[in-house]
């Protein structure tokens, strides 16, 4: 009877079946300091985004889902209502006088914003003599607080003895109750907001204007294209990226905007000033009685309609670049 005799193992290649060969283990040996490293780096950056993003997202879902009061708030027992609270919002008289001017408010910043700052970066992209101190000049509104911004154009509309009824009164137009009138109030605020975030869209136009390489225009020139011509159809397809991530950030910052409404009108009068993010802001703390519940379910419909428009951005910025 002939014998087999297995073959012989050569040291260090595994003594058992789960044993890994040297070469993996060298491997792993390798691999998991750079892992830790990583993971060292990333620490921070995952610390900052559950902190601050993840855990206060939580806590307004689950504000949004009790029934709070002060009490409740201070000694965590409220009861779950389920979607209650929102029925609740979206069932108020409030809420589409709120969503109107929420909407009013937005995209008539939005347009004027983006229109008067893009204006203005075509005329500073040519240099000349003071371009440097009046472009320093526009960025004012942007480096004053915002309250002190919306206390100057409080006084400014203010009816009695504002700025700007006494300028119209030299022209012989009578008083106009620019914040106390329900038909003008949100107009009002809405001029105060579109004079704030100009320098915002100036700036970030006006860098997007330098990166446009002068030779286009130069062939632009020579085929004929008068200076209409050259900002249809060489500055603004080419400035597309830039005014798409301008208007999704001047989207979200106007849809929370609180401080400036609130200086000039406190959402009034009757509600006629009120958007969704002072809605909020006045349940949690511009009664005395605070509503913490109401407040939390207005401020998910506002994180709500930003993801939207941030998802609607990212499938469009998909689609441009697979075209590309």
């Amino acid at each position: 009877m002939t014998t087999i005799s297995a073959a012989p193992r050569r040291a260090g290649s595994g003594a058992g079946p789960g044993d890994p060969p040297d070469r993996t283990r060298r491997g792993l040996r390798r691999v998991r300091p750079t892992q830790w490293a990583a993971l060292a780096f990333a620490a921070p950056l995952l610390t900052y985004l559950v902190v601050f993003y993840a855990f206060p997202l939580y806590r307004n879902i689950e504000l949004s889902v009790h029934d709070y009061n002060v009490r409740a708030f201070v000694q965590g027992n409220a009861e779950f209502v389920g979607l209650d609270i929102f029925r609740d919002v979206v069932g108020s008289g409030t809420f589409p006088v709120a969503v109107r001017n929420t909407a009013i408010f937005v995209v008539v910043s939005l347009v004027f914003q983006y229109a008067l700052g893009l204006a203005l970066a075509v005329f500073f992209r040519t240099s000349f003599r003071l371009s440097a101190v009046l472009r320093g000049m526009f960025l004012v509104p942007w480096l004053l607080p915002l309250i002190v911004s919306a206390s100057t154009w409080s006084w400014m509309l203010n009816g009695d003895n504002g700025i700007v009824n006494s300028v119209l009164g030299a022209f012989g137009i009578g008083q106009i109750n620019w914040l106390t009138d329900p038909s003008l109030a949100i107009w009002s605020v809405t001029i105060a907001n579109i004079w704030l975030g100009i320098p915002f869209n100036l700036v970030i136009l006006y860098s997007g204007l330098q990166n446009i390489p002068g030779d286009v225009y130069e062939a632009a020139s020579l085929d004929g294209a008068n200076a209409w011509q050259q900002f249809w159809r060489v500055t603004f397809p080419l400035l597309r990226p830039v005014s798409a991530i301008t208007l999704l950030l001047g989207f979200i910052y106007t849809l929370k905007v609180v401080d400036v409404i609130w200086v000039m009108t406190t959402g009034g009068p009757a509600n006629a000033s009120t958007t969704l993010a002072v809605w909020s802001y006045r349940e949690a703390f511009g009664t005395g009685q605070p509503a913490f519940s109401p407040a939390a379910a207005v401020g998910n419909v506002l994180i709500l309609v930003a993801l939207v428009i941030g998802l609607v951005y990212v499938q469009v910025q998909r689609r441009q670049e697979k075209a590309a």
